[in-house]
């Protein structure tokens, strides 16, 4: 019944930026965190960004300064703006939100985390 979905990957020289962005759709009541995770060919799923619904982020220390993420809760969304982006900055970019309040028929229910399909964000010249 939630559903996320990301858009806004692509192909960027590096240098260049790109701006991710994380629909939450369905009968909602409230998220509690979100976050940006990435995966490179041959590697492990990593964390890039997370944002609370107070408004608490936090940086995996190879996009500080470079990334930044937000989030809008009226329209549950997420966003990632990222700049001066590098080739090892190419990955698969997942979607993720945590702690999840929302209606099923006529029952409120809970659920611990979703998962958005990813997508592509290739860097290269």
């Amino acid at each position: 019944q939630v559903q996320l979905v990301e858009s806004g990957g692509g192909l960027v020289q590096p240098g260049g930026s790109l701006r991710l962005s994380c629909a939450a759709s369905g009968r909602i009541v409230s998220i509690n965190a979100m976050g940006w995770y990435r995966q490179a060919p041959g590697k492990e799923r990593e964390l890039v960004a997370t944002i609370t619904k107070g408004g608490t982020i936090n940086y995996a220390d190879s996009v500080k300064g470079r990334y930044t993420i937000s989030r809008d809760n009226a329209k549950n969304t997420m966003y990632l703006q990222m700049n001066i982006l590098k080739p090892e900055d190419t990955a698969v970019y997942y979607c993720n939100a945590e702690g999840i309040t929302y209606y099923s028929g006529s029952y409120l229910k809970y659920d611990y985390v979703y998962w958005g399909q990813g997508t592509q964000v290739t860097v290269s010249s």
